[in-house]
């Protein structure tokens, strides 16, 4: 629909929740851009909060519930009336999408690729320190480079590259450093053939409550196809695990030139222990039931093989 076919926003005031980063405020000030530019007319209100993974900066996530800590409080001003729209990284965001809320759009993906700081992963020492608090990157790299030695790292990403210089390399969301402009900072860009992302990174996920249907459709018009049966997709696989999975996993999906998908996925038991990887295929076309039957599929698939190995 052309924009100017959307009498509804003329009068409308949307309120997004995020957190108060630098780069989650990126992200709430792009997608307000964004609504703007379909809802001509339209009042964006940003509501920055401060979530507990956000002031707990000095303990690892895996203490604190995980990454779902980002989410709770973002989603909680939703179910209390503070908000209409939470913007989340979508990485951020448990598998199974919580009662009561609705994934209502996944806007076009960034770069989905980890990155190092400080050097590439080829050139870095023997025994090298690398920084970073995720399992699944600390298994990928310990694949790759068995003999490397890892140390937690988080925080914001002015912080985290404050602390490089403590440490022989640090990894990234390489769409962090881009959408702050700090691009120059990354010795390499991670290939997924190498490092599989975490599921649905680089995305943003935009929830609303179900329920609210003028929020819902204002905030579809900014859906990005692709970006969404990509996130889709890796999200069955990580479903189909558990969830927020403790173990490190990883999943990618990828448009094909014919139209179909292609999702590549990686799972641990442990860092430096056993490691899988495999892939599949989401046929040009397929609707939303296969693209979730195939993720899970694929997930069910890992697992058991890691559990056969055992």
């Amino acid at each position: 629909m052309d924009p100017a076919e959307r009498p509804v926003a003329a009068s409308r005031r949307l309120r997004l929740a995020t957190r108060r980063s630098k780069l989650a405020l990126w992200q709430a000030d792009h997608v307000a851009a964004l609504l703007r530019a379909a809802h001509p007319g339209i009042e964006i209100d940003v509501v920055p909060l401060a979530t507990e993974g956000d002031r707990r900066v000095d303990v690892p996530l895996s203490e604190i519930g995980g990454k779902g800590v980002f989410a709770t409080e973002i989603q909680a001003a939703l179910f209390d009336g503070r908000a209409d729209v939470a913007v989340h990284s979508a990485k951020d965001l448990p598998a199974v999408t919580d009662d009561g809320l609705v994934l209502a759009a996944v806007p076009g993906r960034g770069e989905p690729r980890d990155a190092l700081v400080g050097g590439r992963l080829d050139e870095l020492r023997e025994g090298a320190v690398v920084a970073t608090g995720s399992a699944r990157r600390r298994a990928e790299l310990a694949h790759l480079r068995p003999d490397l030695r890892f140390a937690e790292l988080r925080g914001n990403m002015a912080t985290r590259l404050a602390k490089s210089v403590d440490f022989d390399a640090i990894v990234v969301a390489a769409v962090a450093f881009e959408r702050l402009g700090m691009t120059e900072h990354l010795a390499e860009l991670l290939e997924v053939d190498r490092v599989v992302p975490q599921v649905a990174q680089a995305a943003l996920g935009l929830e609303c409550r179900a329920g609210d249907e003028v929020s819902i459709e204002l905030v579809r018009a900014i859906e990005h196809p692709v970006s969404r049966r990509r996130v889709d997709a890796e999200r069955a696989f990580l479903a189909e695990l558990g969830g927020d999975c403790s173990l490190p996993a990883g999943a990618h999906a990828q448009l094909c030139s014919d139209g179909s998908m292609s999702l590549r996925a990686v799972l641990a038991d442990q860092v430096g222990g056993r490691i899988l990887h495999d892939g599949a295929v989401v046929a040009a076309g397929a609707d939303a039931g296969e693209i979730d039957r195939v993720g899970r599929d694929l997930a069910a698939r890992l697992r058991a093989g890691l559990e056969g190995t055992g």
